[in-house]
């Protein structure tokens, strides 16, 4: 259950325009996610959001663009956001990720789940191999 209704207009506030106009533009797309239209509640909030997603999602990096939806839906699956991991599973399908990555994916993260899991509960010490200080 959301916790702000989306305004019926969000684009007749001139910044909200700008933003989702940019969206369009950046994603080829008319679609507006409800992310975006709930957030439109606060235009400040919505530019800033939106001009850190564009840069580091949008921007050529050392990461290509499916690695990046990989490691988001990894991340969401661990915040437990539902939301997230919908849009950037099929951000990911549309970037060209198949099944059988989908299913590595999902096998990786139950694995990381647990092996942090028990590593959390045993206090395992880190290695001093593994500590970049020493």
């Amino acid at each position: 259950m959301a916790t702000t209704r989306p305004s019926a207009n969000p684009e007749a506030d001139p910044r909200v325009k700008a933003v989702f106009d940019d969206i369009r533009a950046t994603r080829k797309t008319d679609f507006i996610n409800n992310l975006w239209r709930h957030l439109a509640f606060d235009p400040a909030l919505l530019e800033r959001t939106w001009a850190e997603v564009k840069a580091v999602m949008g921007t050529p990096s050392a990461l290509d663009p499916l690695t990046k939806e990989l490691i988001y839906i990894a991340v969401s699956v661990a915040n437990a956001c539902s939301y997230c991991v919908h849009s950037h599973t099929a951000a990911a399908k549309a970037k060209g990720m198949t099944p059988a990555q989908h299913g590595e994916l999902l096998a990786i993260v139950a694995l990381a789940g647990k092996t942090n899991q028990l590593a959390t509960a045993l206090q395992v010490p880190v290695d001093e191999v593994f500590d970049a200080l020493r």
